[in-house]
């Protein structure tokens, strides 16, 4: 390939990227806001503003658009997690809350209610289920993983990883809450409730300064 032709095509590129990017955040979008049923691959690319064919030049079928929207809302969870560290206190007085209530944040933002609707089509549909098992698996590990970090726990002490568990199922739970109802003045005393337990529970799980 020439040099010209290159210069050509890396516009060519990043069009077609920005597409692809458009397509999966309205794909999470129309998830999010009207479910399996209603998000189909007509009403994501009008919402996208691309046209049908567009949206089945880079997604062949349905479950190929909403698989690669799975993908997408793991990837956008995790970085979640990630970009919730820099906000996070330095150890010591405060900290464990800031964890939970970041936790808990990751389960009762659109990107779960979108990650959710995509669990209950995958009851159904075996084309979804078992690449949304595996991500969720994924998501489920590199959270915990983060948690732990965060929150400086020594897992090879008994109880702190089960501790650390209950903590991300609490936050599940409370998601699921959620998305009926706007509870966040009950949340916000859950968490601070919890995160004492936690920070007592997690006491032996910590290496000594």
């Amino acid at each position: 390939m020439t040099a010209h032709a290159a210069a050509l095509r890396a516009p060519q590129q990043d069009r077609s990227r920005a597409t692809r990017r458009r397509l999966l955040e309205a794909a999470v979008e129309c998830l999010a806001e009207v479910g399996w049923n209603g998000s189909t691959v007509a009403v994501v690319a009008e919402r996208a503003g691309v046209t049908r064919g567009a949206a089945q030049h880079h997604f062949p079928t349905r479950e190929d658009l909403f698989t690669a929207a799975v993908e997408y809302v793991a990837d956008e969870r995790l970085a979640a997690v990630r970009a919730s560290a820099e906000q996070l206190p330095p150890a010591g007085s405060g900290r464990t809350e800031a964890v939970v209530s970041m936790i808990v944040r990751l389960y009762t933002g659109p990107l779960f209610r979108a990650g959710l609707h995509l669990w209950v089509a995958a009851a159904t549909e075996e084309a979804l289920r078992e690449r949304i098992v595996a991500l969720e698996n994924h998501v489920g590990r590199e959270s915990h993983r983060a948690a732990v970090e965060f929150l400086g726990a020594d897992e090879s002490v008994p109880g702190v990883r089960e501790t650390v568990q209950a903590t991300m199922d609490m936050a599940r739970g409370l998601g699921l809450a959620n998305l009926l109802t706007d509870d966040g003045p009950r949340r916000a005393g859950i968490v601070r409730q919890w995160a004492g337990l936690l920070e007592t529970a997690l006491a032996g799980g910590r290496p000594s300064c």
